[in-house]
């Protein structure tokens, strides 16, 4: 590990012992447990935006992928609307909503060019539209108790859900460190002609890392809606820039090449400590997305600046 890579985890020890220096409240057993389970759903879009980020990519599609995924689940299992009552099964197409969504987005990008912040912006408001479809101005109410449960039921003191995050996030380094499509999304992103040139067909790797991140958003919508007991339209709403800077903040570089899943897991909690010690200390919550920005603008201001002076590059 790198002195930069040292960085972030330094960071976080040293904001959380500040906090809990300020703030009797914070340091407590309970609040700790709180910034973990609350940390889960943004943990687990993270990791799948990670890999996009590897590539050198943007996906801004988490929040329409979200609200779909978040509606589908609660029409499938049981709930106020019909007479459904699909169980896990509800929960797999969800997911697998959210890999063709990233499929679109994939494609998108490699057969008709798109740009792919552009690409997943116009996925993601195909998205909401659907979700708003499926709404049908009548909020869907779950009633399965395997769903609601992940939210309310705890294991060693952690919801289901943080477990799910934790799960989300080996499963998300096993791929990144041992398999073909983690490799060739660094490579993508540090350089692509290289692996171009190697006789690597880079667009499939492409389109499966934007499937791939689909999937993880599908769960976080599923998460969502064990949290809320209720399918909505905007269960996605402010994830996509959240994990973004959860990344960014972690050390995984928007130009791609850099960082990964555990770095981006680091950064979640790094938000989220933050998030949390300012309503601790008294900041008003108002404050906290100008804090993000302002984050996410130093954390890559400090990721660019030494690459600028060593490749003397000015723009």
């Amino acid at each position: 590990m790198s002195f930069r890579d040292a960085g972030p985890p330094v960071a976080l020890i040293v904001i959380f012992g500040l906090f809990a220096v300020l703030s009797p409240q914070f340091r407590s057993l309970t609040n700790v447990q709180n910034i973990v389970d609350s940390a889960a759903v943004l943990a687990v879009v993270t990791c799948g935006i990670t890999f996009v980020l590897m590539m050198g990519s943007i996906d801004l599609s988490a929040a329409g992928v979200m609200g779909a995924s978040a509606l589908t689940v609660s029409l499938l299992v049981a709930n106020n609307r019909n007479d459904n009552d699909f169980g896990f099964l509800a929960i797999v197409a969800a997911v697998l909503l959210g890999c063709v969504f990233g499929g679109l987005s994939g494609l998108a990008l490699v057969l008709l060019k798109v740009p792919s912040f552009m690409a997943t912006l116009g996925v993601s408001a195909v998205g909401l539209g659907v979700a708003t479809l499926m709404f049908a101005g009548v909020q869907p109410n779950i009633s399965d108790t395997m769903l609601e449960s992940w939210a309310v039921e705890r294991f060693l003191g952690f919801s289901y859900l943080a477990w799910i995050a934790a799960a989300c996030i080996l499963l998300g380094w096993l791929i990144q460190r041992y398999t073909r499509l983690g490799r060739y999304a660094y490579a993508i992103g540090g350089a692509e002609e290289v692996l171009t040139l190697s006789g690597v067909k880079v667009k499939p790797y492409k389109v499966a890392v934007f499937v791939f991140a689909g999937a993880f958003y599908g769960l976080g919508g599923v998460m969502v809606t064990s949290q809320l007991g209720a399918g909505l339209v905007q269960a996605g709403n402010g994830y996509d820039f959240s994990a973004i800077t959860a990344a960014v903040v972690g050390g995984t570089l928007l130009t791609g090449g850099r960082g990964g899943v555990l770095h981006s897991a680091v950064g979640v909690l790094l938000v989220m400590v933050l998030t949390n010690g300012l309503v601790q200390i008294g900041v008003s919550p108002y404050w906290q997305g100008g804090v993000e920005g302002v984050i996410v603008v130093a954390a890559v201001a400090a990721a660019v600046i030494p690459q600028r002076r060593r490749n003397q590059v000015v723009k």
